[in-house]
Order: C-alpha cells, then sequence, then structure tokens
C-alpha cells in the first residue's frame, strides 16, 4: 500500500515522501497514529506540485545569495573597537559586529554566516569568510580601528 509520510518514520523516510508498505501496518499504525495518509492520485498530484514548488524557491534563493555573494566580494567594512593606552584592545571584534557593519552599507547578512575561526582580538585588516548558502561562499575585507 502506497502511503505518503506526514512526520518522518525510523526505518521508513522523512516527512512528504511517498512509500510503499504493508496495508496492515499502513492502517494499524502509521494512519492511526496520525503518521501517514493514503496516497490517493489527488494527494500525489499535491505532493508533486509541493516539491516542484519548494525546489523553484530553492533555486531561487541560491540564485538570489549568488548575487549577494558576487557583490561582496571583494568589499571592505570597517569596524570600531575600544582601545586603552599603547593599542591595549577591550574586548572583540565578533562576527554580530561585522554583520552589523555591513547593515549600515546596506547588506542584510545573518551573523551566523560570517565565519570567524576565532574572535579578532586586535586592529588590522583581516579576510573574513561569509557562507551565505551551502556552496556559495565569498570574502570580505574588515578593517578594525580602534577608538580611545
Amino acid at each position: 500500500m502506497k502511503v505518503i509520510l506526514l512526520k518522518d518514520v525510523q526505518g521508513q523516510g522523512k516527512k512528504g515522501e511517498l512509500v510503499e508498505v504493508n496495508e496492515g501496518y499502513a492502517r494499524n499504525f502509521l494512519i492511526k497514529k496520525g503518521l501517514a495518509e493514503v496516497a490517493t492520485a489527488t494527494k500525489i498530484n499535491e505532493l508533486n506540485q509541493r516539491k516542484a514548488s519548494e525546489e523553484f524557491h530553492r533555486q531561487e534563493d541560491i540564485k538570489a545569495m549568488t548575487a549577494l555573494a558576487a557583490e561582496l566580494k571583494g568589499k571592505s567594512f570597517g569596524v570600531t573597537i575600544k582601545v586603552g593606552q599603547g593599542g591595549k584592545v577591550f574586548g572583540s571584534v565578533t562576527g554580530a559586529n561585522i554583520a552589523e557593519a555591513m547593515s549600515k552599507a546596506g547588506y542584510d547578512v545573518d551573523k551566523r554566516k560570517i565565519l570567524l575561526a576565532q574572535p579578532i582580538k586586535s586592529t588590522g585588516d583581516y579576510e573574513v569568510d561569509i557562507k551565505l548558502l551551502e556552496g556559495v561562499s565569498t570574502r570580505v575585507k574588515v578593517l578594525v580601528r580602534g577608538e580611545e
């Protein structure tokens, strides 16, 4: 019997998949527990349309992020950090600080997308990687300057 899974079922598949299972297992367990529904022609068509729509939106996201990556490539963003006498830095520059500097410049990038091996703890120029999506990344320059 063909069923469409409404939730992830261990050993059978993930939510939204069309699977073939024994009729007893489907009727007595999967359908009763609300884990699956009978795969009618209408439901299969809806499932296929939903998958096509999700794929289209995913492709649009990839296009948009690739364009953003190309636009960001090689750009410089300035970040200021408090320094004391002798250039001693108080605190560090994190992804949140860089994301804030990018938003001031008009680029909306989530702080979790900015990859730093460790926080920046001194003034200077740094190359920072930004991973926008799987397979879509770019590198920007961060200019860390001190303010007293």
